[in-house]
């Protein structure tokens, strides 16, 4: 039986991950799994290493991104407004699921960011 993360965080999730790229594929690689996801904290700056560096170990690379989500609208900018925010995890299905989740993390960088790169179910 094998297993697969699908929600993983590298140092690129910044205060929340530690494991650097080498160190979670080659954990992968060492468990046996078919797969690995990474799903970094509203960033997406680690993936292409991912990807390249999974590929490379035999492991399928499973690319995504851990979303914060703006209850009240990704561009309201009230004070305290996500006071108890909540997260969700996108996983690209294939290049074009990649392509938008590019475009959803820029949007949140862009239009959304309030202390943190935010979205909103409108915007999905």
């Amino acid at each position: 039986m094998s297993f697969v993360h699908l929600h993983t965080h590298s140092h690129y999730s910044l205060l929340d991950g530690l494991s650097k790229i080498d160190g979670l594929v080659a954990k992968a690689k060492e468990y046996g799994m078919p797969a690995l996801a990474l799903t970094d904290h509203g960033v997406m700056y680690g993936l292409i290493e991912f990807y390249q560096k999974a590929k490379k170990a035999g492991i399928k690379p499973i690319l995504g991104v851990e979303t914060y989500v703006a209850r009240n609208g990704h561009t309201n900018k009230r004070p305290r407004i996500d006071d108890s925010p909540y997260h969700l995890v996108l996983l690209a299905k294939d290049n074009i699921g990649y392509k938008n989740l590019i475009k959803l993390i820029t949007i949140a960088h862009l239009d959304g960011f309030y202390y943190k790169p935010r979205i909103d179910y409108e915007l999905l």
